[in-house]
């Protein structure tokens, strides 16, 4: 083995949320046909969770260790994160920490990486979710204290200039949040949540249809959830696809 690829997610416990990865894993694997490639989650949490369930997930740097001990020697590790922040960076300093044992070690870029992605996203975003009389759809993202988490509210300025006055850009943790959406709603309308994340696991889970559906409706807007997450949608399958080839060239 001289080639390998390392597609590393931050993981979910959810088994229902785990179609996301998986359909971006197996485009990415697509892309690339006859290169080898091992799966890597990042969170802890999540693999000691799937290790109590049986599954053993490694994490970045076990699974490069793995690699070099069968021989691989050029390595491209292509992260199925939305954006640059605080969990990128960690893998990418991660990755560079054992770049050294291999004759090249690259790292991809995340799906958000720049302002054409950006606006690509948000046509895409549009043209899935046509605007409606009376309606509106609030995204909920996670959200990051890193200074990345500036592509939420770019994401929402494209989406304006898309022409879209109807769809709001959320987050969990981070800016805009959910006060900022319930200002902007206004009078209640019918509102359509959706994850803004690669798998709607947890924080879809307990805090879209937990915590942001009861204040919506507590402010009179009647809610509808989808639990469809990123991963799941061709068009950002596509994206990722883009990454990878991008730095296997």
């Amino acid at each position: 083995m001289k080639k390998a690829l390392v597609i590393t997610s931050f993981g979910t416990s959810v088994p229902e949320a785990r179609a996301g990865i998986t359909a971006v894993e197996e485009a990415l694997a697509d892309a690339v046909p006859g290169c080898p490639w091992v799966r890597a989650f990042t969170s802890p949490t999540i693999r000691r969770i799937l290790a109590g369930r049986g599954e053993a997930v490694p994490s970045l740097p076990e699974a490069l260790a793995d690699l070099r001990n069968k021989g691989a020697r050029r390595v491209v590790v292509q992260p199925t994160h939305l954006l640059y922040g605080l969990e990128y960076d960690k893998l990418k300093a991660g990755a560079e920490a054992l770049s050294g044992g291999f004759e090249t070690l690259a790292v991809g870029r995340p799906l958000l990486a720049d302002t054409g992605d950006i606006r690509r996203f948000a046509r895409c975003l549009s043209r899935d979710c046509p605007a409606e009389a009376g309606g509106a759809v609030v995204f909920m993202g996670h959200g990051t204290e890193h200074f990345a988490n500036a592509a939420y509210p770019a994401l929402q300025t494209a989406l304006r200039l898309e022409g879209r006055e109807d769809v709001y850009i959320g987050t969990v943790e981070g800016w805009p949040g959910l006060a900022d959406i319930l200002r902007q709603l206004g009078a209640p309308r019918r509102v359509k949540l959706l994850p803004l994340m690669l798998v709607a696991g947890d924080h879809a889970r307990n805090d879209m249809a937990g915590t942001w559906k009861q204040a919506l409706e507590e402010a009179g807007h009647t809610v509808s959830c989808s639990f469809t997450g990123l991963g799941e949608l061709p068009w950002v399958q596509e994206m990722y696809r883009e990454r990878l080839l991008d730095v296997m060239d």
